[in-house]
């Protein structure tokens, strides 16, 4: 007999077993967002100024110029935009919803205020049960930042 989770198998003494084990596909995802700003400067001032987030990788000098930020388990990279973009697209409903979640709100509302950044939405009371605040970038990227659900 073989205990397999809460299921036992009954085998004969002869048989060979073999017990495959399968870790999630969701332990070894990542999230990594890659942006195209038109102005690699005001990516990198907007996203660490603002957001607080740090640069980890700088090649803004290199032949394809790049830059990351990162701020937590949040990774976000860019690459110059090689033409115009109509910032229309990158907004609500056409764009991407850029979600970061946050464990103080008001502190991270207040942070984005004092860097002197407007604000699309203040903290509002989501019918979903959750709160949030909006702004858009430089380019127009559409972010919420909200409150982590506990």
């Amino acid at each position: 007999m073989l205990n397999v989770g809460s299921a036992f198998l009954h085998l004969p003494e002869s048989a060979e077993c073999r017990i495959w084990h399968y870790s999630s596909m969701a332990d070894s995802v990542r999230l990594r967002v890659e942006l195209f700003p038109a102005d690699l400067e005001a990516f990198v001032d907007f996203y660490t100024r603002v957001l607080r987030f740090q640069v980890v990788e700088d090649r803004r000098n290199g032949d394809v110029p790049y830059v990351a930020v990162r701020r937590g388990e949040c990774r976000i990279g860019a690459v110059a935009a090689w033409e115009a973009v109509d910032r229309r697209g990158r907004a609500l409903p056409t764009g991407t919803e850029i979600v970061l979640e946050v464990d103080n709100l008001v502190e991270e509302e207040t942070a984005v205020r004092s860097a002197g950044w407007s604000i699309d939405e203040p903290i509002t009371n989501r019918p979903w049960g959750l709160q949030d605040f909006r702004l858009f970038d430089p380019d127009g990227y559409y972010i919420r930042i909200t409150a982590v659900r506990h």
